[in-house]
């Protein structure tokens, strides 16, 4: 399915919620039982709506949703100081059955 029909289907809104997947190997092995996704989500985003995002993208049911938030670091560059963006991340657990294939191959 393209991404305007997605984006027809779900909804714009769902689209700003959700900013990308994330796929390293610590979420690799969080996921390990393909029920449990992780992705990198606007600051200002409930579970809820991550939640009903994730539900109306992918069409899957989810269980639970945890957030974490990420402070930005401070880093030096050329002897001035800067910061790195703040960010945040879900983990989307998905009910008994439910599979999302973000990546495929791996």
């Amino acid at each position: 399915m393209s991404i305007k029909a997605l984006e027809r289907s779900a909804g714009v809104k769902e689209f700003s919620v959700l900013l990308a997947p994330v796929i390293t190997e610590k979420t690799a092995t969080a996921g390990g039982t393909k029920t449990r996704v992780v992705f990198k989500v606007t600051p200002t985003a409930t579970k809820t709506e991550i939640k009903a995002a994730v539900e109306r993208i992918f069409k899957v049911k989810v269980h639970a949703v945890k957030t974490v938030n990420y402070q930005g670091k401070a880093k030096r560059t050329t002897g001035v100081m800067g910061r790195r963006a703040a960010f945040k991340k879900a983990y989307v657990v998905l009910a008994e059955g439910q599979s999302i294939q973000l990546v495929e191959g791996l």
